[in-house]
């Protein structure tokens, strides 16, 4: 009786078991392509670091992080906290660099006798320190794909990844030993933590406070940030825990401070700090009253005194052709719009749009459209127009958000009403095809990701046209500068006005300085920096008036014939 029953019952249908076994590799599937996608990233940024040499901004930051390393003493570059050159120590560790403790010049003389005057390999010692901020960047990415994931599912933290991954500007400054990056991506885990934290008050509200301290301890441009995310603290457990979510934003707060001091305390357990040489402005009004009220240590509010007094200079500005003293609002909007692909573009409105649209959604929309639309503010009003660089957390957050539209695909039950299917099969075909066009857009600038534009303003060869500075031509290109002329015009008289960091005789490159001399002395090949040449008045606008165009370097550096 038994073996006939055994032998009676129905196997389950053909497409019920096809559809199970699809389930069981869907998380294989996901989890190659996370790696696929990291991969690619990992490749690009590597490239660019062993390619690309000091840009304006990296010696500094590697001559402190080694001035940590030896002396553990807060003085150089004491506008930005300690955490993120502490990140970039650990590369400079590795490299084990000469370092002389007892020099005394300022922060730009050090790192440029760090890397060019002691004896040690410039590019060697220029990768070690990159490589802590690339191992940084890539775990970001599994930052964003979960975020997204957790919102919409693995689909959207897939697309979510891509949108990262592929991100010029994110591989452009991922692969630099600076801060904007780290800064962005710790904010980020902050606010993704604070999310989670709906269900794990307990476990994730202590980490999300860590995690935003590591963003304050890495840059100060985090701090407009910090009344949004107290806030979105309160908010995860406000429904039904009112005095429990004022305490859980108590928890956010004071393991953020604690950070901030463990970062300081890192460099010197005594906390010393002695501003000496370093001019620190006094600070005025509200401002300077908030400035008192941090609960950091001295040096960080005297670091956040030397940002005001940067604030107050007056900085020049080149945008769409016009050179300008001061600042323009509209300038980092105007330059995201040159900066970001175009298909990366359609998908961050899709997911801002999508966010407050779709009711699964709208709850997450304050986690990710408040703290980057008032850091976006805050970067707006600043005085500095040098480049996207300062809104580089965009492309983290809308990120996430541009992976939810793949929630706007209509679900099994959903499909009985007419057309929902189609609209559904479109938005799938329209997101991947758009996907595919920011993977084309980002994949044909390679290696070339910091001087990125998109398709409508002429690709990375027009980008000296309408910006300047770290958008397209920040000191990165010395090296190849030096391969190009040894190549193609060995022996020839060369005359140099280079913008950035790097020394051009370290590299080999043996060139006369043409403002130094009459004009009518300079014949040859005149080589000149794009951002120098964007900035040009007086005697370089009338030598490049007299010259023509030959040749160009990394879409950074144009070569004329005089």
């Amino acid at each position: 009786m038994m073996a006939r029953t055994l032998h009676s019952a129905p196997a389950p249908p053909l497409d019920a078991r096809g559809s199970a076994a699809a389930r069981a590799r869907r998380p294989r599937l996901v989890a190659l392509l996370v790696a696929v996608l990291l991969g690619q990233m990992a490749v690009a940024m590597v490239t660019t670091a062993v390619q690309q040499t000091p840009t304006i901004d990296e010696p500094v930051y590697v001559a402190t992080a080694a001035d940590y390393l030896h002396a553990h003493r807060v003085r150089y570059n004491a506008e930005h906290p300690p955490l993120g050159k502490l990140v970039i120590a650990v590369g400079v560790a590795a490299a084990g660099p000469h370092v002389d403790p007892s020099y005394t010049g300022d922060q730009t003389a050090a790192g440029r006798r760090l890397l060019y005057g002691t004896g040690n390999d410039p590019g060697r010692l220029m990768l070690w320190a990159r490589l802590p901020v690339v191992v940084l960047t890539l775990l970001f990415g599994l930052v964003v794909f979960a975020f997204a994931r957790d919102l919409a599912g693995p689909a959207a933290g897939a697309v979510a990844l891509a949108l990262y991954a592929l991100s010029p500007d994110v591989i452009a400054h991922g692969a630099l030993a600076t801060l904007d990056v780290p800064m962005a991506g710790f904010l980020l885990t902050s606010v993704w933590l604070l999310w989670r934290a709906r269900e794990r008050p307990r476990r994730c509200l202590p980490l999300a406070g860590a995690a935003l301290g590591a963003a304050l301890a890495t840059k100060m441009s985090a701090l407009p940030a910090v009344p949004v995310l107290m806030a979105l603290a309160v908010l995860a457990l406000w429904p039904t825990r009112r005095w429990r979510a004022l305490a859980g934003a108590g928890v956010v707060a004071g393991a953020a401070v604690a950070v901030v001091w463990a970062a300081y305390l890192a460099v010197d357990p005594r906390l010393r700090w002695d501003p000496g040489a370093t001019h620190v402005p006094v600070v005025h009004g509200l401002r300077g009253l908030l400035v008192d009220l941090l609960p950091f240590p001295p040096a960080y509010r005297d670091g956040l005194r030397m940002q005001f007094g940067l604030e107050n200079q007056p900085w020049q500005g080149f945008l769409f052709g016009h050179l300008y003293t001061g600042s323009r609002w509209y300038y980092l909007p105007a330059a995201l719009l040159v900066k970001t692909p175009l298909g990366l573009l359609a998908l961050w409105v899709a997911g801002a749009v999508a966010l407050p649209a779709v009711r699964r959604l709208r709850p997450a929309a304050p986690y990710l459209l408040l703290p980057s639309g008032v850091l976006l503010t805050a970067a707006m009003t600043g005085a500095r127009d040098f480049g996207t660089r300062y809104v580089v957390f965009l492309p983290l957050f809308l990120a996430v958000a541009g992976g939810c539209v793949v929630t706007l695909r209509a679900g099994p039950r959903d499909r009985v009403r007419a057309g929902v299917g189609a609209r559904a099969r479109w938005a799938a075909w329209a997101t991947a095809l758009l996907v595919a066009w920011v993977a084309v857009s980002s994949l044909r600038t390679f290696p070339y990701y910091l001087p990125y534009a998109n398709e409508a303003f002429g690709g990375p060869a027009r980008t000296h046209v309408w910006l300047h500075d770290s958008n397209v031509d920040w000191g990165q290109d010395l090296g190849r500068l030096a391969d190009r002329l040894r190549e193609r015009y060995p022996g020839e008289r060369v005359w140099l006005v280079y913008k950035g960091s790097g020394v051009p005789s370290a590299y080999g490159i043996h060139a006369a300085d043409p403002l130094r001399v009459p004009a009518g002395e300079v014949r040859g090949l005149l080589v000149v920096s794009d951002s120098a040449a964007a900035k040009a008045r007086g005697a370089l606008a009338r030598l490049l008036d007299g010259s023509r165009p030959v040749d160009e370097v990394g879409h950074s550096i144009t070569l004329y014939r005089r």
